[in-house]
């Protein structure tokens, strides 16, 4: 038996798309590496006989995969309970913008585009562990309903039903915007940050913005989000006044433009925005440590 995810067996290929889908079902890059490993030790526990009458590892892998991830979303709601403060899906850095290059790190093998963004991964946090399962196989990598049926232990026709389910929940969120477009509004937020801009701070949020921050209760941060322009405008000056020497960078997070925080050569936390008419409409800020591990590596 090879290293798990190594072997020469036609399985190791595999690897980058499960953990992709695996991602995409989870939120979670540490939780989406143990369904993967568990994937893969489950295919080297069957006989090597029963391995090679499989025609298609790969479609087994994802099968097995999915369910291991459907398991996981079943326990997720009880466990995130317990989580100090909000929960928020991991962010992830795109490597090319830190001079860093292609390495073995779980983050250099994602495929950053638009069903990665953190505004619809908290969208897909919303829908029951089956909708989500079907709608990603489904809608994001186009596998069969035949297939998803046999994860899900439901007809082809449930599971249809349960991706179309889904498929409403996306669509009320709104679309987002250009990259250039959100990139703009992100360095306008970052000026006004800088220089402590109330005024301007609160005349780029949208009066109905909602901040949400994730310390994991490792970093300190508000428990429960912030609601409004002006009183997230107040909150993030409050930020800058007790971290003197706060260096902010533009950089990608899950793909679209956002913020990254440093201090002393350390990252302390990720933001990303969603931004509608040219005003923030939504931040999502992670300062959770464990979640910040691949930044760190690529900053």
């Amino acid at each position: 038996m090879g290293a798990v995810g190594t072997s020469t067996d036609g399985t190791a290929g595999e690897r980058r798309q499960l953990i992709n889908v695996s991602y995409r079902l989870l939120g979670s890059l540490a939780e989406s590496e143990d369904a993967v490993q568990e994937a893969y030790a489950r295919w080297y526990a069957l006989p090597r006989s029963r391995r090679d009458e499989i025609a298609s590892p790969g479609a087994w892998l994802t099968t097995v995969t999915g369910r291991i991830c459907l398991d996981v979303l079943g326990s997720a709601r009880a466990r995130r309970e317990r989580y100090v403060g909000a929960w928020l899906p991991d962010p992830l850095p795109d490597h090319a913008e830190w001079n860093h290059g292609h390495g073995t790190d779980l983050a250099d093998q994602m495929v950053l585009d638009e069903s990665v963004t953190m505004a619809f991964l908290v969208v897909l946090e919303s829908m029951t562990p089956a909708e989500r399962v079907a709608f990603v196989l489904h809608d994001v990598f186009r596998y069969p309903f035949a297939e998803i049926a046999d994860i899900l232990g439901r007809t082809p026709a449930a599971c249809k039903q349960l991706a179309a389910s889904a498929r409403r929940r996306v669509r009320v969120a709104r679309a987002p915007v250009t990259a250039a477009g959100q990139a703009d509004v992100v360095r306008h937020v970052k000026e006004a940050w800088e220089t402590k801009d109330i005024a301007a701070l609160v005349d780029l949020l949208d009066p109905a913005a909602v901040m949400t921050a994730d310390g994991g209760g490792m970093a300190g941060t508000v428990l429960r989000p912030i609601e409004g322009g002006a009183r997230i405008a107040q909150y993030m000056v409050a930020i800058a006044d007790k971290a003197p020497g706060l260096e902010l960078l533009e950089r990608s997070v899950n793909g679209v433009p956002g913020l990254v925080a440093r201090r002393a050569g350390a990252i302390m936390t990720v933001a990303s925005f969603d931004v509608a008419d040219g005003r923030v409409t939504r931040i999502w800020a992670v300062r959770n440590p464990e979640k910040l591990r691949p930044w760190v590596r690529a900053g």
